[in-house]
């Protein structure tokens, strides 16, 4: 399994335990956000990550910044993108399994690390469930 990640300045730590934790997995990881806690523009972070997954050179993805919101915001601007932005574990086992979503949106000013890395597995180990889920799925990308 190969993953992206990017963060802002406020997910930096974050960042790092994730990667500690990804890397005992054994699990592959494009990390393009900022190793620094100095102030960046997060959509810098975003794209290359939504981009690996638009042009399918990952599995998921993982973008963490203050609210998510932000991050959230700018990765679903893509069309094969569903970024969900999560705060419990229970959430991002929905986004999964109803959604389908391939990037997990941390927001790190309202999780601890702890829970962060709890989400991150739950967030690998979930299926998604098909069935009645994927005619709605198929609905999400605007048909412009």
């Amino acid at each position: 399994m190969t993953i992206s990640i990017g963060n802002d300045h406020a997910g930096t730590d974050y960042k790092f335990a994730i990667l500690k934790h990804l890397e005992l997995k054994g699990i592959t990881i494009k990390n393009y956000g900022t190793d620094l806690s100095d102030s960046v523009d997060y959509p810098d972070f975003v794209h290359p990550v939504a981009q690996d997954i638009e042009n399918k050179k990952v599995d998921l993805g993982i973008l963490i910044c203050g609210s998510a919101n932000g991050v959230a915001m700018t990765a679903n601007k893509y069309q094969k993108v569903r970024a969900g932005l999560c705060w419990t574990k229970e959430i991002v086992s929905l986004i999964r399994q109803h959604n389908n979503a391939n990037i997990l949106c941390i927001p790190a000013r309202y999780t601890s690390i702890p829970q962060a890395i709890q989400m991150v597995d739950v967030f690998l180990e979930t299926k998604f469930e098909g069935g009645r889920h994927l005619n709605r799925v198929n609905k999400i990308p605007a048909q412009c």
